[in-house]
Formats: C-alpha cells, structure tokens, sequence
C-alpha cells in the first residue's frame, strides 16, 4: 500500500528531540513520510496542510520501497507558495556522512561530534542538525527559537554542552550578534567548524569570525539538496555543480555569472504533486538526479561564489545588476551593519537601485560614499540612488532577509518621501 503524508508538528526548546525516533522512522521507511510544520503556528500548519496535500497517499513516483522517502521539506517560499521537496533516506544520509567527512566530525579517539541546536527544526538546516545528531547516535543540546536569539541565551547553552567536539550551524544574524558580545564569542571559538548559511554572508563578517579565532564554514544549499552541498565554496563529495549555458548572462560585473545546477545523491526526488517538475532532471545513464537552481554563481580558484538570484537582477537604464554582487562592496562601507539591494519601479531608469541599510551603532552611511564604492567596483548604473535606513531588516524562513518585504517596504518609502519632499527619520519595521 501507498505510505501517506502525515505532520509532525515541531515544537520549540527541548521537546524538539522527542521528534528523533519518529524521524528515525521516517529514515527507515518503517513509518509515515513526515511533513516538519511548526506546533506553535497554526496559520502556517494549515497553509502547510493543504498546499501539500498532507494526510493522503504518496504518488507512485514520489515514494520508493528500496529507498523511501522520508520527508517532504517546504521551500522558503521566496517566490510564492512554497513547494514541498521529496527528500529520500539516501539522499538525507548521504548529506549527513558528507558533512561528517568534510568536518572531520571523528576526532582522534573515535568520539562523536556534538551539535548545538540553534535554528527552527521546521526548515532544512534545523532539520540536518537533528538528523546529524541521529547519525551520530548522539542528542543535540537545543537553544530555544522561539525567544529572539541572543548572545547571552548562546553562552548558556553553549554552557550545557559536553566536551569533545563541537558544532553548530547559524545564519548570518546571529554570528553577527555573538561576535558583538566578548562571552558568546569566545563560547564560538570552542567550536571545532560553525556553518553559516541561509542567506549571504558578508566578507567582512568572516573576517571579523577569523581574527577572533572562530572557524566559520559558509554554507551553499536548499531544501532541494538536503541543506548545504557546498562548503567554503567546495561541492561535498560526490556533489558537482555546472552553469546553465543557455541562461541569460547579460549583466555586470565583467565576471558574468550564469544560472546553477547541482547534481548528486543529495538531489530531492521532485516536489510534491508536481511531477516531472523542469527543474529537476535525471538522463539516461547518469547516476544522480540534477536540480536547477534559482541561483546565479561564478567559479574563481576552483571555488563555487553564488552571487544572487535569477529574480532578484535589477534592470536599471538597460542595465543589469545583480544586487548581492553590489552588497558584498557596500556593506564594507563605513556606517553599514546590513545591507540590502533592491530595485523600485522607476518611470526613467525601469528599476532605480535602492540600498536599505541597518547602521552601525557609531552612525549611519552617506549615500554618497555608497554611491562611489559600488561605481567604482561595478559601474555607475550600479550606484544607488537612494538610501533607506532600517532599525532590521524583515526576513523569512531561517534568517533570510525577505527581499519581497523589502522592495515593498523601498517602493512605500519612496512614494512617500515624493509627496513629502522629505527624507524621514529612519524606519523601524
């Protein structure tokens, strides 16, 4: 008979590590295919529900007896209703052991590494933490998500982890906080590697982790590869990433980035009730499935740099512009906590780049220094033409900042300051 897809409703805190035998389950295929949704928000359990047909039976080609799908993970939804990605036991194991080999998780001595819980178990990197600690045969030591994430909440779980070899896995947001606190950092520099993903992390946040001794390993993935493939820009093993040749590469800077798949036995089976989906292919003769990703990338060194979004490009007088490319200068830039490009509908230019800004606490940038560091890296028609201050940024899913909220946010502000005539105080979201 067909398995069907059942809940599992995640708590918060603690209680998330009663989920460990049922995701055991999962994994062996003995139980249902289980749908992570969140205890603590029924909107979005209901939403979850019904877009993903949760309670009724698995397609013939979404489940395999001889290698069964375990999961079925909700995407971030970054670009509507969020899909749900067929996630099979081979393909979660095959991250797992991945991330064992490229962390060196054995140290001398044979003993097990230890992860500390720091993300939503309802999203994939909350997730792999859990099934990384049921690989390990070992119990993650869980900070809670549902307070705001705070340096002084991370030393005290930091606190209650046992010795041997430690792990854990944040966002950009919350490495940013601890390396503002002298205790949470040097609780971080405990840590044997600190995966950092889910959004783009700025250079100058790694260095700032580097020279107080903290090992950050950016993190490159999605809820289609399992969570991060790709570690400080190296695919895992078995993992190759191509460019799209066909995909449009018309844009700055001169080292035009292209559209990326990623192939290997981390791929998902496909999205839920969406079958022979176009972004996942598998040819005659080859070994692992391929996902097109929404992503644009470059490879320098032998090193993989993802540097934006296929729908996030701005096309500004004819020109395009890939905003994170832009970021990762203006966020070097004196006054810059967080940054964000985005474009705003312009009846000249098609798109007018905008930078939204959170300010360091010595004072915010002007946009004139903004304007000449992204010129002078990318071209003029990359300068901002207006500045926005934010006390945060609005984000979604695991700490990603939410560019939907913020071009929204961008296009209100400006509409405003036009009937105005006025620049007004900065912005709390």
């Amino acid at each position: 008979m067909p398995r069907t897809l059942q809940l599992l409703p995640v708590p918060t805190g603690d209680r998330v590590l009663e989920l460990i035998p049922r995701l055991r389950s999962a994994m062996a295929g003995t139980g249902p295919v289980l749908l992570p949704v969140p205890e603590y928000d029924q909107t979005e359990t209901a939403r979850l529900a019904t877009s993903l047909a949760a309670g009724t039976a698995m397609a013939d080609d979404e489940d395999d007896p001889h290698d069964p799908t375990a999961l079925v993970v909700a995407t971030s939804g970054s670009t509507g209703t969020p899909k749900g990605a067929l996630l099979p036991a081979s393909a979660l194991l095959a991250s797992a052991e991945a991330t064992r080999d490229r962390l060196a998780v054995h140290p001398v001595g044979g003993r097990p590494g230890h992860w500390l819980l720091c993300l939503p178990a309802t999203h994939i990197a909350g997730l792999q933490v859990l099934l990384r600690a049921v690989a390990e045969g070992t119990a993650p030591t869980v900070l809670d998500s549902a307070p705001p994430f705070t340096a002084e909440r991370f030393v005290t779980a930091v606190e209650k982890m046992p010795g041997g070899a430690r792990f854990t896995s944040l966002v950009p947001t919350q490495l940013l906080r601890v390396l503002t606190d002298p205790d949470a950092t040097s609780a971080l520099t405990t840590f044997d590697a600190v995966l950092v993903g889910g959004a783009s992390t700025p250079l100058a946040l790694l260095d700032d982790a580097a020279q107080a001794g903290v090992r950050a390993v950016t993190t490159y993935g999605m809820s289609e590869t399992c969570g991060g493939c790709v570690y400080d820009g190296v695919p895992l093993h078995r993992v190759t990433l191509s460019i799209d040749e066909s995909a449009d590469t018309s844009r700055t800077p001169v080292d035009r980035p292209g559209r990326v798949s990623v192939t290997g036995p981390v791929v998902a089976r496909g999205y839920r009730d969406l079958p022979r989906h176009p972004s996942f292919r598998r040819l005659p003769g080859e070994r692992y499935r391929t996902f097109l990703t929404g992503d644009l990338a470059t490879r320098r060194g032998g090193r993989w740099q993802v540097v934006g979004r296929v729908d996030d490009v701005i096309t500004t007088g004819g020109i395009k512009i890939d905003p994170a490319v832009v970021e990762s200068v203006l966020v070097r830039v004196t006054g810059v906590r967080e940054v964000i490009v985005t474009g705003v509908p312009d009846p000249h230019w098609g798109d007018a780049v905008v930078a939204v800004v959170v300010p360091t606490a010595a004072g915010p940038p002007a946009l004139d220094a903004l304007r000449r560091a992204a010129g002078y890296a990318h071209g003029p028609a990359a300068a901002p033409k207006q500045l926005i201050l934010l006390d945060e940024l609005p984000i979604r899913g695991p700490g990603k900042p939410d560019r939907a909220a913020i071009r929204q946010l961008a296009a209100a502000e400006l509409a405003a300051r036009a009937l105005t005539g006025s620049d007004p105080p900065r912005l709390t979201w």
